[in-house]
C-alpha cells in the first residue's frame, strides 16, 4: 500500500501482516476489513487520512497475506490486533471495522477498553442476544452451502452483494482471487461459525456510530443494524448508492463521515 511500511506480528498460529505509517498523532485510526476481504478494502480511506493521522490496516488472521493461521477465534485474533498495537505504541485509537472487523472491533473493545476512543461500524453486526436459534444454525452451514455454487459464480455473486458500485466489485473480485475456492469456502464458514460460540453480551463504552449501506443485502445486516441503533442509542447512518462494502463503494461520503466523528470525541476521555 502506498505511503505505508509493511510489518508483522508473530505467534504460535502464525504470521500476522499489517500495514502503517510512521507520523504521530494524538489519535490513531486502526482500520479492520471483513470476511474474505484483506487491507485493500480500505485503500480509499488510507489515502485520504495518512498524512494526518497515524493510520494502521491489516490482513486479518487467516485473510490476505496472514495465512496460514491456525485456530481462528474472535479471541485470538483480538490477542493478535493487541500485540500489533502494543508493538506500535498505539494508545489512543479509533476503531473503523468493516462487516467481521466491526464485529473483532467490538470484542476487542470489550477487552481493552483504555485503548478505544471510538468506534465505527461499517455494515457490521452487534454482539449480544440479537439472534434467533434459526439465525445461528444456517451461520454453522455456510461451508457446505458455499461449495454447492460453481466457482466462478460463488466469487462473482459474493462480488455483487458486497459492492453496488463497478469499482467496489472489482475490488473485491480481486481481494477474492487470492484463495482457492476450498480455502474461501473455509474461511467463510470460520468466520461466521467461530461467532457462535464466542457471543455473548458485551459493553463500548466509547462513542460509536454505525455505517451502513442503502443497498447492503447481506442476510439480516440491515435489521440487525436497525435493532442494535434502536437499543444502544448509537446513531445509523445510511450511506446511499452503496452495499454491504460501504466505504468502497462511497469513499468520500465515508471519509467524510469518519473525518466528522474524529472532530466530535474527546481523546483525552
Amino acid at each position: 500500500m502506498v505511503g505505508l511500511h509493511e510489518k508483522s506480528v508473530s505467534s504460535n498460529r502464525g504470521m500476522t501482516y499489517y500495514w502503517t505509517n510512521e507520523i504521530e498523532s494524538a489519535v490513531s485510526l486502526v482500520f479492520l476489513p471483513g470476511l474474505t476481504a484483506d487491507h485493500r478494502l480500505f485503500e480509499s480511506q488510507v489515502s485520504f487520512f495518512k498524512n494526518a493521522f497515524k493510520v494502521l490496516v491489516w490482513d486479518c488472521p487467516g485473510h490476505g497475506k496472514s495465512r496460514p493461521y491456525d485456530g481462528f477465534s474472535y479471541a485470538e485474533v483480538s490477542n493478535e490486533l493487541d500485540s500489533i498495537l502494543e508493538k506500535e505504541r498505539v494508545d489512543k485509537a479509533v476503531f473503523i471495522g468493516q462487516s467481521l472487523g466491526g464485529m473483532i472491533a467490538q470484542y476487542y473493545i470489550d477487552q481493552h477498553s483504555f485503548r478505544a476512543v471510538g468506534f465505527i461500524s461499517i455494515d457490521s453486526v452487534p454482539f449480544g442476544d440479537y439472534y434467533s436459534k434459526s439465525d445461528m444454525f444456517w451461520l454453522s452451514q455456510l461451508e457446505w452451502m458455499c461449495k454447492v455454487f460453481p466457482d466462478k459464480l460463488l466469487r462473482s455473486s459474493i462480488a455483487k452483494i458486497c459492492g453496488a458500485t463497478e469499482t467496489g466489485q472489482n475490488r473485491m473480485l480481486t481481494m477474492l482471487s487470492s484463495y482457492t475456492k476450498n480455502e474461501l469456502c473455509h474461511l467463510l464458514y470460520i468466520g461466521e461459525a467461530a461467532f457462535i460460540p464466542e457471543n455473548k453480551n458485551l459493553e463500548i463504552p466509547c462513542k460509536c456510530i454505525l455505517l451502513l449501506g442503502d443497498r447492503d443485502k447481506v442476510g439480516k445486516v440491515a435489521a440487525y443494524n436497525t435493532e442494535w441503533s434502536r437499543r444502544t442509542g448509537f446513531p445509523l447512518i445510511l450511506i446511499h448508492g452503496a452495499a454491504h462494502n460501504a466505504n468502497d463503494d462511497q469513499p468520500d461520503k465515508v471519509n467524510a463521515i469518519i473525518l466528522d466523528f474524529i472532530e466530535t470525541i474527546n481523546i483525552e476521555q
